[in-house]
Parts: structure tokens; C-alpha cells; sequence
């Protein structure tokens, strides 16, 4: 081959990632202006071209030092053009060559190289070195095969079909993907046995590449499957929750965060809440766990920790709040201004605890949602009746199932706010049992010195009930602790008088009841004669409680004559007062209308109010047995004792017979046996009794007593005094004695009662019995022979006076 064959001069089209090998078909795209015109020169010119890669893939515009000086003459077999102004050209690698030489100056606007061909060499020619190397060539790329991705199947066929080792080789190069400098380099070797060589290394290193590659596209591939599968489950997750109305966990617990961030809690609140929101976080949302710590966040997040009402100090809105709701009860209103003053002049002021006490219906409860209303607070109310477990009041602990916070936080969740007037209804019916003293967890929430950090035992968190007004309720505060009693303040509300209930009907039950019924002011009509009516034949109460049930009566009966068309109006008068509500259930005279002998008027108290009491004294012959009957207690039956002692202990001067209590058979009796009756207060009452049957004096029927009796004959005083008191006024009593001690106690007595009833202060039975016994009227007592002392009438309890003296 001469010169001018090995040494030609053609069009260089630079390429740019690519390599171009002889005897191989390579495809590829053409944007340049100068490869665009190398084309055009190549098919001027035999279609003959000198491909080049180009060392920087940024140049756009390379020169002679920015190419590589090995290519590959190559033959164009097609040019198509594409969209645009790209050109897809399809070549067939020829021969290596080097280019000598880059024309400096360009023809026809491309570059020309002057290129020389370029042979191949085996240094030492040997068939079974070649295999060799064949073979082992075959081998590696079928294990780079398997790990090659995208690889054509044709490749692998052709590749283990086998060839001349330098073919073999280039064919190689030219379908692994490796760098274009790789490549390169295989193209520049032109010894066969060195370019097998570096092909067999460059399988080598590539398959241990592609083995690790693997391995991480299976680690990953196994991630992306168990994160594609959580996923997917979560998604499922998703749905089913927004199907059931609940919350994605994730979710959930970043609202929880951000609810317990906003709080502004103290550090221990907040590590606490924060604490049980990651555990929730760890849960899976269907375990039982997850449930009890959501109920546990939920019920902590209501509670009102910062949430406060603006409190109000109106003395006179105050003033007309509660003179609209109630009717009397004076110095309970002035007592609760007095309570909202000292608010106003020292709002700081905290541990304010009162306690209503009275019998029911009295308006309690009322007053305390009045109280609310005029100071601007929330109103609670917690009913205490019947709570005998402590957990009641303290909670139970979330280590139990079903646990839940105890009532006073229910309340203060209820109330939504912190410094609510909670109303505490019943305190004196709390019971105790096994399961604990509710009583005693009621001390440290009515304490001032211990309930600024109150622990519920399901909270467990420090919740401060300082700022709250507490108001309790009791029928009976001797059935309250003591202990618990002097952390309140007693504001006793006493019984109603007819008058007092007559306007409460008039101006607030009547209309209210009006009201629930449908009626207008002008379908019914009631007087207030047969208001007085109603209050004295159909109710004994100390409240207005079956009052507002009558009235309830009597709206319902107006409204079915409406209804029916009988008429337009009803008016209730004491004429058809009986059609209406019946026959009346209680009559005037309930003491006797004449002076008995051994029949006195006593006076009780009760929790509904004060009741007559009378107590009934007989002797009879017999050998001095006493007999106690009615449904006593123990306090009653020995203030019948101590009566009968104090007797004997005055026998001479009241002129009875020494002996009576050894020739006389005693019984002393109290009506209405079906009724439990209890307490020394009936001492004087039984002691006047005994006196009158032994000696024969007639008791005033007009005169009412009580007072606890000794056996010196001293009177002790009593408690209920505004009760007892009234009940002796709705009887009609003119005369009541009572101690001397509870003389003071009479400016509490009800002004009308003071204005009708006499009231006779005594220290000694003597004054009782010289008040309550006619001892002019009495069989004069003389002591005679056994026989016909026997024969002596005996004064019968009940039997007119005038009988015995005849």
C-alpha cells in the first residue's frame, strides 16, 4: 500500500460522549453548524468521513487541540432529518486512523484532518492464545450480562458467537456502557492481545461494579417495597380512619403538641402531656393503650387551666338579681352582698366557702345559681346525694379499666372556666363504706390551704381550685363532719311563713308554672284567699316545693277546660278548691280546743321545717313500770327517765303521792308512732306531761314548749328555735316557752311570729309548770290508807277537768 492510500484527507465530524470503532454501525444526532457541514462535504466526497471524539463535552466549537487525534474513518449510510433542526445520521466504522494534521483553515465552513490508516497487530501470533483470550473474554461479559441492564439479547448472541479478537474487542466496547475516555483508549490500542486484555479487565471491573450496584438496587428495591407497602397501608390506614370519623395517628399526636404548646402550662404540665403524646405517638391506633392515653389527653386538654370569666361587683345589679328570683330571706341577701363587697374591695381575696343550710325547697339552690348570675361567674351545680365512694370526688387512678377523672374536674370541664361558682347540692347526704369516705377528699377541696394544688387521681397533674367560690347545700348539718363543716360558712335559711309563701306563689311559682303550661295571664285566675287556702290544707312543708306541685295541679286543670272547650278561663276560688285538688289533707285544728290533763304541745324540729309534737302522759294502779312508746330514740326515752326522776325528786311540793312510782303504772306516749322521733329538746314537754296526769292540773291547750330537762330541773336550750316557732304560730299557739339561754336567739324568730306568740322565757321547770298546768283546777291529793287510797280516782288522760272535781 503507497503513500497516497494510507494518507488521505477527509471531513472531521467531532463527537461529542462517543466513540466511534471500525467494522461497527453507530447512530447518532447532528445539531452543529460544522458537523452539518462535514456531512454535507463527505457526501460531496465519496460519503467518507473522520470521526473524533472531542476531550470537553462543553465545547461547542472545537479546534484541532480540543479533539483526539485516533478515530475512526467511517462510511455514511443514511442521513434523516428530524424535526427541527437536528439530523440523525447513521455511519459504518471502516479503519482506525490518526490524523496528522487538522487543516487551519476550513473548506467548505467544516474542519479537515489529513488522516493516516492505521493497522492492527498480534505480537505473537498463537490460535490457542487467541481462543484463550476469546473464551475468557466470552465469559466475563456473559457475568456482565447478567448484571448489565438494558442490554440487547443480539449482543449476547453475537458476543458468544464468538470472532477475530480484535473485532471481538471493539464490538465490546462499542456496547458497554463505559466512559467515552475509556473507550477511546481501547480504539488507540492497536495491539489485539492488549485491547482483549484491557476489554477482559474493564468486563471485570465493571461486573463487580454492577454486583454491587445490584446489591444496592436490591437493598433498595427491598426499602422501597416495605416503604411502598407501609404506605400503601397507611393510605388504607387513611381511609378506613376517614371512614370511621377518626384521626391519622401521626396526625393526631402533632395536634396534641400543638394544643399542649398553646396551653402555656407550667414545665411539669407540659413534660407530662408531652410525654404521653410521644408514647401515643409509638402506638399502633387499634391497641387499648392508644385508646386509654387518647381519653386521658382529650379530658385533660377540656379542663379550662387559663381560661377565666371577668368577675362583676354591682352591689345593686346584684341587689336586683336576687330580690327578683326571691321573695324574703333578708339577711341571707344582705349576708351574700356583704360576701360580693369584700369581693369588690379585695378581689385577690380566695377560699370564700359558704354553706346553705336549711330545710328543703327553700330556695337553696336558686340562690346559689343567683349568686352566679350577679357576680358574672359560670354556674355548676354537682349533686353529692348518695356519693359513697371516695373516687367519686379524687378519680381513679388509669391503671385501672374504665377509670375517668372524679366529679369536681367533670365540673370544672363543665363549667369552662376557672374560677366558676360551683354549687356542692346535698354535702350532709354523703354516705362512707368500704369503698372509702368521700367526706374526707371533700377536706381538701374546700381547704384554702390545699386546694390551690387539688391532685385528681386520674389527672395527676396539680390543678388549682383557689379561684373558684364554692357553695354548698344541707338539710341537716349534723349529719355533716365537723372537720368539714368549719371550712364553711353557715348561712342558715329558715321556713316560710303563709305570708311568705302566699307572695312566692303570687309573684314567681303561679307564673312560672303559667308559663310551663301554656297559659296566658288571663286563663287562670287565683286569689290570694285561696292562695291561704291551698298553703293550710294541702301543704305542711317548710318550703314551697309541693306549693309549686299544687299550682302545677291546678294549671294542668285549666289547661284541659280550654282544651275541651269548656271554657276560656278558669278561676280557682275556695268554693271548687276541693273539686280541684281534692278533699284538704290537713285541718285547723290540729291542737285540741280545751285544757286536758296529762296532753301537752310540744314543738320538734325536723328537716323540712318545725312540727307540733304532742306528748301524752296516763298513770294507772300498777307496781311502777314506765312504758316510753312512739317511735323514740334513745335521747327521748332517757329524757323520760330523767323526767320521771325530777318527779319523785318534787313529789312533796306538787303534793303527789311519795310511792307513785312504786304503786303507779307511767306511760307516756307521742302520736303518729310510724314517724321516727329523736332528741332531748321534748324533755320539758314530757316532764309537764307526767306533772299534769300524777297531779290532775289540766295543760293549757294554747301553750307550746321546748327545752331539754335535768334531773335538778334545770331547762337547757335548744337549736331550731325560727322552726319550731313557726309550727307553734301555723297551730295557733298563743303561749311558747322556752330556755332562758335562747333568748337571744328570738331576733331570728320571723317578725309575724313575734307579733302573735307570746314567748316565755324559763330556767327552771318551775316556771313551766306554773305557766303551762292550772293547778287551781287540780284534785286536791290526799294521803290515806292503801285500800282506800286505791279507791281514789285516777285522772284519765283527756277526761275533762270538771269530771274529776265532781
Amino acid at each position: 500500500m503507497n503513500e497516497e492510500q494510507t494518507i488521505r484527507v477527509l471531513p472531521v465530524l467531532p463527537l461529542r460522549g462517543l466513540t466511534a470503532f471500525p467494522q461497527m454501525l453507530i447512530h447518532f444526532d447532528v445539531g452543529r453548524i460544522m458537523s452539518i457541514k462535514a456531512l454535507e462535504a463527505a457526501m460531496k466526497d465519496g460519503q467518507n468521513i473522520f470521526l473524533t471524539a472531542q476531550k470537553e463535552l462543553k465545547t461547542d466549537t472545537p479546534h484541532a487541540e480540543d479533539l483526539f487525534e485516533v478515530g475512526t474513518i467511517c462510511v455514511i449510510k443514511q442521513i434523516l432529518r428530524m424535526p427541527g433542526d437536528n439530523i440523525r445520521v447513521l455511519v459504518e466504522g471502516q479503519r482506525r486512523a490518526r490524523a496528522l494534521e487538522f487543516e487551519a483553515m476550513e473548506q467548505g465552513g467544516c474542519l479537515y484532518a489529513k488522516v493516516e490508516l492505521l493497522e492492527e497487530y498480534l505480537p505473537h501470533p498463537s490460535y490457542r492464545r487467541e481462543q484463550a483470550l476469546v473464551r475468557t473474554v466470552q465469559d466475563r461479559f456473559a457475568e456482565y450480562a447478567d448484571y448489565a441492564p438494558r442490554l440487547s439479547s443480539d449482543v449476547v448472541l453475537c458476543v458468544a458467537e464468538g470472532g477475530e479478537p480484535g473485532y471481538l474487542a471493539d464490538y465490546i466496547a462499542q456496547n458497554i456502557a463505559v466512559d467515552f475516555e475509556i473507550k477511546q483508549e481501547i480504539l488507540e490500542e492497536l495491539n489485539v492481545t492488549k485491547r482483549l486484555t484491557r476489554v477482559i479487565r474493564l468486563l471485570t471491573d465493571e461486573t463487580e461494579i454492577l454486583k454491587i450496584e445490584s446489591d444496592i438496587q436490591d437493598e433498595l428495591k427491598d426499602q422501597i417495597d416495605k416503604n411502598q407497602r407501609e404506605y400503601y397501608l397507611r393510605e388504607q390506614i387513611k381511609v378506613i380512619q376517614s371512614e370511621l370519623g377518626e384521626q391519622d395517628v401521626s396526625a393526631e399526636v402533632d395536634e396534641y403538641r400543638e394544643k399542649i404548646e398553646a396551653l402555656g402550662l407550667p414545665q411539669e404540665h407540659t413534660e407530662k402531656l408531652l410525654k404521653e403524646a410521644d408514647r401515643l405517638s409509638k402506638m399502633s391506633s387499634t391497641s387499648a393503650e392508644s385508646g386509654v392515653i387518647r381519653t386521658y389527653l382529650d379530658t385533660v386538654l377540656d379542663l379550662p387551666w387559663n381560661q377565666t370569666t371577668k368577675e362583676q361587683h354591682d352591689l345593686a345589679r346584684a341587689q336586683r338579681i336576687l330580690n327578683r328570683d326571691h321573695y324574703g330571706l333578708e339577711k341571707v341577701k344582705e349576708r351574700i352582698l356583704e360576701f360580693l363587697a369584700v369581693k369588690k374591695l379585695a378581689p385577690e381575696l380566695k377560699g370564700q366557702v359558704l354553706c346553705l343550710a336549711g330545710p328543703p325547697g327553700v330556695g337553696k339552690t336558686s340562690i346559689a345559681r343567683s349568686v352566679a348570675e350577679a357576680m358574672g361567674r359560670n354556674y355548676v351545680r354537682l349533686s353529692l346525694g348518695g356519693v359513697r365512694d371516695e373516687a367519686d370526688i379524687r378519680g381513679h387512678r388509669k391503671t385501672y379499666i374504665g377509670a375517668m377523672p372524679g366529679r369536681i374536674m367533670n365540673a370544672m370541664a363543665q363549667a369552662g372556666s376557672c374560677n366558676p361558682l360551683m354549687l356542692l347540692d346535698e354535702i350532709d347526704k354523703m354516705g362512707n363504706d368500704f369503698r372509702g369516705d368521700p367526706a374526707s377528699a371533700m377536706l381538701e377541696v374546700l381547704d384554702i390551704e390545699q386546694n390551690s394544688t387539688f391532685r385528681d387521681h386520674y389527672i395527676e397533674l396539680p390543678f388549682d381550685l383557689s379561684d373558684v367560690l364554692f357553695v354548698t347545700t344541707a338539710n341537716d348539718l349534723g349529719n355533716v363532719p365537723r372537720p368539714l363543716l368549719d371550712r364553711m360558712e353557715v348561712i342558715e335559711l329558715s321556713s316560710y311563713t303563709s305570708e311568705e309563701k302566699v307572695q312566692i306563689a303570687k309573684h314567681h311559682l303561679l307564673q312560672k308554672q303559667m308559663e310551663k303550661h301554656g297559659l296566658t295571664r288571663g286563663t287562670l285566675s287565683i286569689s290570694e284567699e285561696t292562695l291561704h287556702a291551698v298553703i293550710s290544707g294541702y301543704t305542711r312543708e317548710a318550703g314551697v316545693r309541693r306549693l309549686e306541685q299544687l299550682l302545677a295541679k291546678l294549671c294542668r286543670k285549666a289547661a284541659k277546660r280550654i282544651a275541651d272547650g269548656e271554657g276560656k278561663k278558669l278561676t280557682v276560688t275556695t268554693k271548687n278548691l276541693e273539686e280541684l285538688l281534692g278533699p284538704a289533707k290537713f285541718k285547723d285544728d290540729a291542737i285540741s280546743k280545751r285544757d286536758e290533763v296529762g296532753v301537752v304541745n310540744g314543738l320538734a324540729w325536723t328537716s323540712v321545717g318545725g312540727e307540733m309534737l304532742q306528748a301524752e302522759a296516763a298513770v294507772v294502779p300498777g307496781t311502777g313500770k314506765i312504758e316510753v312508746t312512739g317511735n323514740l330514740g334513745t335521747v327521748m326515752q332517757e329524757s323520760a327517765k330523767a323526767a320521771v326522776t325530777f318527779v319523785r325528786s318534787r313529789a312533796e311540793m306538787l303534793q303527789i303521792n311519795p310511792n307513785f312510782y312504786k304503786e303507779m303504772d307511767m306511760h307516756i306516749h307521742f302520736p303518729e308512732a310510724a314517724i321516727p322521733k329523736d332528741g332531748p329538746s321534748a324533755g320539758v314537754t314530757i316532764t309537764t306531761a307526767l306533772v299534769s296526769a300524777l297531779t290532775g292540773a289540766p295543760v293549757r291547750h294554747d301553750v307550746a314548749m321546748t327545752g331539754e330537762v335535768t334531773l335538778r330541773g334545770r331547762v337547757l336550750p335548744i337549736g331550731g328555735l325560727r322552726e319550731k316557732t313557726m309550727a307553734a304560730y301555723r297551730a295557733g299557739i298563743q303561749t311558747v316557752i322556752i330556755p332562758k339561754d335562747n333568748a337571744p336567739d328570738l331576733e331570728e324568730v320571723v317578725p309575724v311570729v313575734r307579733e302573735h306568740v307570746k314567748f316565755v322565757t324559763a330556767e327552771h321547770m318551775d316556771t313551766v309548770l306554773e305557766t303551762a298546768l292550772d293547778f287551781s283546777r287540780r284534785i286536791p291529793y290526799k294521803r290515806e290508807e292503801k285500800k282506800e287510797q286505791s279507791a281514789l280516782p285516777v285522772p284519765q288522760m283527756g277526761e275533762p277537768v270538771t269530771a274529776l272535781r265532781q
